[in-house]
């Protein structure tokens, strides 16, 4: 369970060096994650975007959708609105419904437009404000918060799912095996 936020109006407060820090530090953060899950995906052959392991299982697209759907939902009247809109069908975006490359990549596109338009935006004062989702109060700053975990958690599942799925070689999105004293070497300068 979240904890509830807190109302928190500071007239005539001077924000802190670091809720300008937390604010670039998180929009470079969500974007990383979604540079991350793009160059995942762009491995990934087509047909394979669709694949899952099983029933229970979701496919890299069934992801997208569901991350697509979260980001419109939570993200558009983010201040004033409750982040679980009404029009939004969670249990649908479970369902098989993009069927080509493009269509995935559009959900990908639209879901974060919406979500990095609120995200770019970001003033110190707005990190006291408070937000509802699921009729439950979260302060922005918990709100980011929560969706970090979420959607690196799901962005982890795409890049897994996508090692998988690609037909090798695989082009390591971090350090590759076997080539950590070298990647270290070479941020040391040593």
């Amino acid at each position: 369970m979240w904890s509830v936020g807190v109302q928190c109006p500071i007239p005539n407060k001077t924000f802190s060096a670091m809720e300008k820090h937390y604010i670039e530090n998180i929009q470079k953060t969500f974007l990383q994650y979604k540079v991350l899950g793009e160059k995942a995906m762009a491995q990934v052959e087509e047909k394979r975007l669709f694949w899952a392991f099983n029933n229970e299982s979701n496919s890299i697209a069934i992801i997208v959708q569901h991350l697509s759907g979260n980001m419109i939902s939570r993200f558009t009247n983010f201040y004033e609105e409750d982040g679980e809109k009404t029009w939004r069908n969670r249990d649908h975006e479970f369902d098989s419904v993009l069927t080509t490359r493009a269509e995935v990549m559009e959900a990908w596109t639209n879901g974060w437009n919406v979500f990095l338009q609120v995200v770019k935006h970001l003033e110190p004062a707005d990190l006291h404000k408070t937000i509802t989702i699921r009729n439950e109060q979260h302060t922005v700053i918990e709100a980011l918060q929560r969706q970090l975990a979420h959607y690196s958690y799901h962005i982890g599942q795409i890049v897994f799912l996508s090692k998988m799925v690609a037909q090798d070689p695989w082009n390591s999105l971090s350090i590759p095996k076997n080539q950590s004293d070298d990647f270290n070497r070479k941020m040391t300068g040593k």
